[in-house]
């Protein structure tokens, strides 16, 4: 090629970039008038409390965008903006105002922001002391094989059950430095992480699940005299498939008893050729900034210990209320680090407000995901597909028809307590009503939550993991969906076969 044709190529190249752009533009702009049509017709055919199958517009929407562009912030806007304009096309500037203010003021937006975002710090402070440095060298000592490594992962994810985002953002950030030692892929990391994470949660009576959904169960009318929260959800472990499965899967895969397959094979060949560990766009999401932190000379494993220790112990403590932890840590670290001289009170905010910086953009993708989430009950996305499944329920089928109608829904919504709430209240009135096995019956709901929050692309779960571990969130939910959506046919079959022996 010459010189002088390279000038036009480039320009060529630059006008198929913008056409593209302007013909994405247009696409859009297309849907949302067909949007705001169809809400007409509804509104107009049904008088607009009940849309039926057009309730599923913007799920599909968004699971097609999702996978043509890979954009995840950008499906989650055009998706909920789509959505709000089939539920009120005349007031949609106002609706979209009011939805998006009720999501920032939701007390459960608050309190993300301010645990994540702080949690964000914490690991910044712990790293900046070079505390996570050497915790990194403590394991690497005892994990000195790549799947022994990949185990202490595991194992850690065990010991911290009691909360989700606890255990994601603790054992994620901490075992991220030890597992590259030994060129294990980002991905593989994270479905390890995340594995010990939701699934354990449903297995396990003291934890942050357990209190939520036990009080939706009540709430929901299923209870017994003299019984508490706890020890009605208590009576759904051993029926939790979902958790079971997907948590045993993991040492499984690790030894290879279940073969590395799919997406996660191609990731761990890239970093085998000696491809980066870590998918590309990772640094957007990663907690750490991709930064290399530079190593006190005093660096002690104790000032990784005792935060954390600081942290299980006072949310553990306090009820499982995280958030009462992460202040308690925070405090901690202040007095502790001006104790021991690693920085002053100006740095140590300065040190905790890039911690939080951080964590911006999981943040977003959250926030995000809840205003998806309120469009689909505003809609009656999730409504629709209970009552449309219940026409074909018997006792016996109720628990795997539940499992995968509500699964499919938390996979494209990913909001497995915003899901439980509308759930719960469908289905145990309808349980008791064909007298199925109550606590089959509410395991099944529960699971399907579990597995929404495993494998969606934008779910809390999801997002806080690859935040954790420095991996791209899409690369991370396409991994391990492989192996989620095994675990999700193990479990089907499962409840099929626990509906006949219980019912």
């Amino acid at each position: 090629m010459s010189n002088e044709s390279k000038p036009v190529t480039g320009a060529l190249k630059r006008e198929f970039a913008g056409f593209r752009d302007i013909r994405t533009v247009v696409i859009i702009g297309i849907c949302f008038i067909a949007a705001a049509v169809l809400g007409i017709f509804c509104r107009g055919l049904q008088g607009g409390t009940d849309y039926g199958i057009v309730s599923l517009v913007p799920a599909v929407f968004l699971v097609i965008y999702i996978f043509s562009t890979k954009r995840v912030v950008e499906a989650l806007v055009v998706a909920s903006v789509v959505g709000l304009l089939i539920v009120s096309p005349e007031t949609f500037v106002s609706n979209f105002s009011e939805t998006m203010t009720g999501v920032m003021m939701d007390e459960d937006t608050g309190w993300l922001i301010i645990v994540c975002g702080l949690m964000g710090s914490i690991m910044k402070l712990i790293e900046h002391a070079g505390g996570a440095f050497c915790f990194g060298e403590w394991v690497a000592k005892r994990a000195r094989t790549r799947k022994s490594a990949l185990m202490w992962t595991w194992v850690l994810g065990v010991i911290i059950f009691m909360d989700d985002y606890l255990n994601s953002l603790t054992v994620g950030s901490c075992m991220s430095s030890v597992t590259d030692k030994y060129k294990v892929s980002r991905e593989f990391l994270s479905y390890v992480v995340s594995s010990t994470a939701a699934p354990l949660c449903v297995l396990i009576p003291v934890s942050t699940w357990a209190v939520f959904a036990g009080r939706i169960m009540v709430a929901s009318g299923w209870s017994e005299t003299g019984a508490s929260e706890v020890q009605m959800f208590i009576k759904t472990i051993p029926f939790n498939f979902y958790g079971w499965v997907a948590a045993i899967m993991v040492p499984l895969v690790i030894y290879g008893v279940i073969p590395i397959f799919g997406t996660m094979k191609a990731a761990e060949d890239r970093v085998k050729n000696g491809g980066p560990l870590a998918p590309p766009g990772s640094e957007k999401i990663d907690m750490h900034a991709g930064e290399k932190v530079k190593i006190p000379e005093n660096a002690s494993i104790w000032n990784f210990f005792l935060p954390i220790a600081v942290l299980i112990g006072v949310t553990v403590a306090s009820g499982c209320d995280m958030q009462v932890g992460v202040f308690a840590t925070m405090a901690f670290l202040f007095v502790s680090f001006l104790v021991q001289g690693i920085c002053n009170a100006e740095e140590f905010i300065d040190i905790s407000m890039e911690g939080f910086k951080n964590m911006m953009l999981p943040l977003l993708l959250m926030v995000l995901a809840f205003l998806f989430a309120s469009m689909n009950e505003q809609i009656g996305f999730t409504y629709y597909l209970i009552t449309t499944a219940s026409k074909i329920m018997t006792p016996q089928l109720l628990p795997v028809i539940v499992f995968i109608i509500l699964a499919c829904t938390e996979f494209i919504t990913g909001t497995n307590w915003g899901m439980y709430i509308i759930a719960l209240p469908i289905v145990i009135p309808l349980a008791e009503q064909l007298g199925c096995n109550m606590p089959l019956a509410v395991a099944a709901v529960l699971s399907a939550g579990v597995f929404g929050s495993h494998v969606c692309f934008y779910s809390d779960c999801t997002v806080i993991t690859s935040s954790a571990t420095g991996c791209d969130n899409f690369a991370h939910a396409k991994t391990q969906a492989t192996y989620g959506v095994l675990a999700a046919v193990v479990s089907a079959i499962l409840y099929v076969i626990a509906g006949f022996v219980f019912n």
